[in-house]
């Protein structure tokens, strides 16, 4: 199997295994690999060719093959990379390292300057919109790399995502960008379930009011996203607490680092941090309305 394949994924979770679906369902040739069994076992039905460790899924690649992660978080990436099955020492001049986690600015520098000294670029790509649109092709990737890694990388980029957005040279700043959405996306939901548990208790109909919200200036992707789910009762995660609970945290501290204080951020993140107090790290993201109820 060495060699003879153009991409492997490393987490193939919601996201990652949306990613790898669209790319079979295109013709692709996809490695995978993920310490969930049941995540991996379901991409190899779809077709993926499974791997033993992340240094087995780079030993699969192609001499210009691209080696994605879209693990959680930096410690994932770090193991991914560099622990004792990392794929660092197993990757090759000519490969390409492409990071789809939302990450810190410098967590993504760091990456990319260790990767640089093997010879293998980097792609700081994370990515935005959810597994329904991972998987149709449409969700937003923010991309920073170099020139000649966008050039050769375009037919990738491409079949992953309609939106794709090279937004500099510089690697973090698709993580900067990144971030940037992510505070905003969090404001906004926990605006969302704020007016959600405000007309409840006004005794609208929740439903119906979101609905003039939704054709109204009101109106978020995520608030119609999660509310009308949260609406319906049903926190089955499509993007768990805990992602955006670490994503505000990360905005927040980007936003410290550059000496800029965030209210509305900082008051997101503190609500993201109450969920988690809740128990409901593992919930729907859309159970911000359960702690908005209770107010």
């Amino acid at each position: 199997m060495k060699g003879l394949l153009p991409v492997v994924i490393v987490g193939v979770g919601n996201m990652g295994g949306a990613m790898v679906s669209r790319l079979l369902e295109l013709g692709w040739a996809v490695g995978v690999r993920d310490i969930d069994k049941s995540a991996q076992s379901q991409a190899v039905a779809c077709g993926a060719v499974p791997s033993l460790s992340p240094r087995h899924a780079a030993s699969m690649l192609s001499t210009d093959g691209m080696f994605l992660t879209a693990v959680v978080d930096a410690a994932q990436t770090q193991t991914v990379l560099w622990g004792s099955e990392g794929a660092g020492p197993e990757l090759k001049p000519g490969q390409t390292v492409m990071l789809c986690s939302t990450l810190g600015p410098k967590t993504v520098q760091d990456q990319a300057e260790r990767l640089m000294q093997c010879g293998v670029e980097c792609i700081d790509a994370p990515m935005s919109g959810g597994p329904v649109r991972a998987q149709e092709g449409t969700m937003s990737l923010m991309v920073a790399c170099s020139d000649a890694v966008w050039q050769r990388s375009q037919k990738l980029l491409t079949a992953l995502s309609q939106q794709v957005f090279r937004v500099g040279p510089r690697a973090g700043d698709g993580a900067r960008t990144k971030l940037v959405n992510n505070l905003l996306a969090s404001v906004n939901l926990a605006g969302a379930a704020e007016a959600m548990a405000l007309a409840e208790r006004l005794g609208l109909d929740p439903a119906a009011t979101l609905s003039v919200i939704e054709a109204s200036s009101g109106q978020s992707w995520i608030g119609s996203d999660r509310m009308r789910r949260a609406l319906a009762g049903d926190f089955e995660p499509r993007a768990h607490v805990t992602l955006l609970a670490k994503d505000t945290g990360l905005a927040v501290q980007a936003a410290d680092d550059v000496a800029f204080d965030p209210p509305l951020g900082r008051l997101a993140r503190d609500l993201f941090a109450q969920a988690l107090g809740q128990g409901w790290a593992d919930l729907d993201d859309a159970a911000l309305l359960k702690l908005m109820r209770q107010r």
